[in-house]
């Protein structure tokens, strides 16, 4: 027999196998001996009221054997195949070329930066130091932005392609049984890159070929038919291209361009990192003072609201996790957040940025916008990448800190007010912004240890490469993932990489 039912539990319940089982055989009426087997579908926190209860969705085999939770995919030898090339080698990249792969096409790889494991030794002299490798760093190298994040693995992508294939491939390559069943998965920075290296070695051991060091500088042919890449070493590339660069390769854009692709400004959000006490967050979102208990993970929030009719929200939130400089060139200041897989770091940190609209910019080219993010991100800069900061509640006086608190971002602290920094327009949004979070936390969130961290830039691409509704571009280049500018975050990119590889099978018959 196999039965699908849903039971609520209390935390410490939802946590022992046992209780769960029991909880089970009490609701099909069965005694916990029948039970051969109980797996869990779905798995959600339901923290509205104080009695926080966990809700699981549950599969419970009685007399029967289960299947395999997973089919892994199997993959043909392509050494001898027809190739197609991926430029880039974060999400959109990655599931790009195992897309290729498991349909007999052999992917070429060319990635401008270096494996992840040398990328954990450059983004760490950056971070101590503050010493940048401008081709290997939190934005470039294998894994692309998402190697070194907190890997959040939630999406509203469902419409747009196989969420649940993306998923089981990653636990195939080593991630967690658990992000097929939470609510709101996640790996941890500290385990992506050695599930990065695993997808490197299957793609390479059934006779793809992937290239370090390759940063493409030209596109072969033309924007009616794109036949290739030429890297900046002077090597070249033959065939149809997978473009999947992320959007801090801003050379690709004007490469583009001035080869007559077509390109377009896209609307996009800034503003600054905002790190507050875990233990704090915990407290706001338990309704707890005594914090998150034994049972319960460190919690995260999601904020918006609408001021004067333009978004101000929470982006990429890390619970336990830290600000890390994230600029990927000299004179330029970004910050990002990232967490290990426990989150279990003493500060919670997210993005808080504003909506910015390309229709409210004086030029309408298609680079506007990324000018308009330069100027925030060079206007922040100062030497080792030390962060433009300010206490949370002096933000919102208007003043400027005379000390700060402790924070996780490893690089120095210069005190500003953001005024001097950003533009007006996301100053004010954010100033009635955290006013209408304070008030959704009954006064909580506005603290005088809450720490602005300057800029958060990189949260979406600022220009977009036009594809299926563009008449001037033909066969051969398929623009896919962040750098595109049709996805957002780890999933939806590599489901945008998916279905690129997926048409250029298609168009060309392989």
């Amino acid at each position: 027999m196999k039965r699908e039912i849903d039971i609520t539990l209390m935390p410490a319940e939802a946590a022992d196998s046992s209780s769960v089982e029991n909880a089970a055989a009490k609701k099909l009426k069965l005694s916990p001996g029948d039970i051969t087997a109980v797996r869990i579908k779905r798995r959600s926190l339901d923290a509205r009221r104080r009695d926080i209860k966990i809700n699981l969705s549950l599969v419970v085999y009685a007399g029967e054997t289960p299947p395999p939770l997973y089919v892994p995919v199997t993959f043909p030898d392509v050494s001898g195949n027809k190739s197609a090339i991926v430029v880039g080698f974060g999400p959109a990249g990655i599931f790009a070329a195992l897309t290729l792969l498991e349909n007999g096409i052999k992917p070429i790889v060319l990635e401008r930066g270096k494996d992840v494991h040398s990328r954990l030794k450059d983004t760490a002299r950056l971070s101590k130091d503050g010493i940048l490798d401008p081709e290997s760093n939190y934005a470039f190298g294998e894994g692309g932005a998402g190697a070194f994040s907190d890997g959040k693995l939630y999406t509203r992508s469902n419409k747009r392609g196989d969420v649940e294939k993306v998923l089981r491939l990653l636990v195939q390559h080593g991630a967690d049984e658990s992000i097929l069943y939470e609510s709101h998965p996640h790996i941890g920075s500290d385990r992506l890159p050695y599930i990065i290296e695993r997808i490197r070695e299957t793609i390479l051991s059934h006779g793809g070929e992937i290239y370090f060091g390759k940063r493409v500088v030209r596109f072969s042919g033309s924007a009616e038919e794109t036949s290739g890449v030429e890297c900046a070493d002077g090597s070249s590339f033959s065939g149809p291209v997978i473009l999947a660069a992320g959007h801090s390769a801003k050379d690709i854009y004007y490469s583009l361009s001035s080869s007559g692709y077509e390109l377009e400004a896209k609307s996009t959000a800034a503003g600054v990192r905002l790190e507050h006490r875990q233990s704090l967050i915990d407290s706001i979102q338990y309704h707890n003072e005594g914090g998150r208990g034994k049972y319960l993970p460190p919690a995260s929030y999601s904020f918006v609201t609408q001021v004067r009719g333009r978004g101000v929200y929470s982006f990429c939130m890390c619970p336990g996790g830290v600000i890390v400089p994230a600029a990927s060139e000299e004179g330029h200041q970004v910050v990002n957040g990232m967490s290990p897989h426990s989150r279990g770091g003493r500060w919670a940190n997210s993005g808080m940025i504003v909506e910015l609209r390309k229709e409210e910019l004086e030029a309408q080219d298609p680079f506007a916008m990324l000018r308009f993010i330069e100027s925030i991100e060079r206007n922040s800069y100062n030497p080792g990448f030390a962060a433009p900061s300010q206490r949370l509640d002096d933000f919102i006086k208007d003043r400027t800190s005379s000390s700060f608190p402790e924070s996780s971002y490893p690089r120095p602290l210069v005190p500003v007010r953001m005024e001097e920094i950003l533009p007006p327009v996301i100053v004010s949004s954010l100033r009635d912004g955290f006013s209408a979070f304070d008030r959704m936390t009954r006064g909580k969130f506005i603290q005088h240890d809450a720490l602005l961290i300057a800029p958060e830039t990189r949260t979406s691409s600022p220009v977009r490469i036009l594809r299926d509704s563009s008449m001037k571009q033909g066969r051969g280049l398929y623009p896919a993932g962040e750098g595109a500018g049709y996805a957002g975050g780890i999933v939806s990119a590599a489901i945008d990489g998916t279905e690129a590889a997926l048409r250029l099978g298609g168009d060309y018959g392989y």
